[in-house]
């Protein structure tokens, strides 16, 4: 007689699948730049995603650029690359660049 296992088992060797949340972000600064890039966290968490924004920026010289709950949305889910996990453990969070980002 078997029993069931009140979760599930996952194959050897193999880690479980973590998903990670996409938040779509636009930024403003005060010189009118605008710039476009993703937030990318464990949680889905608007204001978690909006603190990291604000902190990327700060961190690129960019504190007096605008994030808002308006500019900041959750976007999708999924499973992230190597080195966006390695961002993620490390900083609590990763950076997607796309329009109007420094290199």
């Amino acid at each position: 007689m078997g029993s069931t296992l009140p979760f599930p088992i996952q194959p050897q060797g193999r880690k479980p699948t973590t998903l990670s949340h996409v938040f779509d972000t636009y930024a403003k600064t005060a010189q009118g730049r605008k710039l476009h890039f993703n937030v990318i966290l464990d949680e889905q968490d608007q204001q978690q995603a909006i603190s990291r924004a604000k902190q990327w920026l700060a961190g690129i010289n960019l504190e007096d650029a605008v994030v808002t709950p308006e500019n900041c949305f959750f976007y999708h889910s999924l499973e992230v690359s190597a080195d966006v996990r390695a961002d993620i453990d490390k900083n609590g969070y990763a950076i997607y660049k796309m329009e109007g980002c420094p290199k």
